[in-house]
């Protein structure tokens, strides 16, 4: 049974990091500095393109985050695998959201384009993930889903089947 809060703060998402917001054993964001968002603005069951669920975040963008530095020295970019892994953190978490149980693990993509970067000057990255199938059964918990990243309302990337499980081993 699906959670009844359709937004998480700061706060809630790090609670998701620590294991306090589905239990232990259950669906985790990742901790600082691989969180990749600051906040979910949205989430269903049965909304979204195709009607199987969606969950939608932000990401501030601001020239101290890790990542600018090292990637790369006097061309500071957003690595575009951070991105990639946002849709995925957020995917699991729609997954544990919904009170399925099991610990959150990415099985791939189908496909994957990059047609812009994040540099420093960017404000904000809005992750929109869109369910195309949802499946729980005795054997298998998992999510299949299409996304896209926008920086500053552009579409910079986009993916497609994109895939995450829960374990309970």
């Amino acid at each position: 049974m699906a959670m009844e809060q359709t937004k998480f703060d700061k706060d809630a998402l790090l609670a998701c990091a620590r294991g306090e917001l589905f239990g232990p054993g259950n669906a985790q964001l990742p901790e600082p500095p691989m969180l990749m968002m600051d906040r979910i603005t949205e989430v269903s069951e049965d909304g979204g393109a195709h009607g199987k669920g969606h969950i939608t975040a932000e990401f501030d963008i601001n020239p101290d985050l890790w990542f600018f530095e090292c990637h790369f020295p006097g061309n500071p970019i957003m690595p575009g695998c951070l991105g990639l892994d946002g849709l995925w953190q957020l995917t699991g978490f729609n997954l544990g959201w919904r009170g399925w149980q099991g610990r959150g693990y990415a099985l791939g993509v189908g496909e994957v384009k990059l047609t812009g970067m994040v540099r420093p000057d960017r404000k904000m990255l809005t992750y929109k993930v869109d369910f195309t199938k949802a499946v729980q059964t005795r054997r298998l918990t998992m999510g299949v889903a299409d996304g896209i990243v926008e920086a500053d309302g552009e579409v910079i990337y986009q993916v497609k089947d994109m895939k995450v499980a829960l374990s309970e081993s």
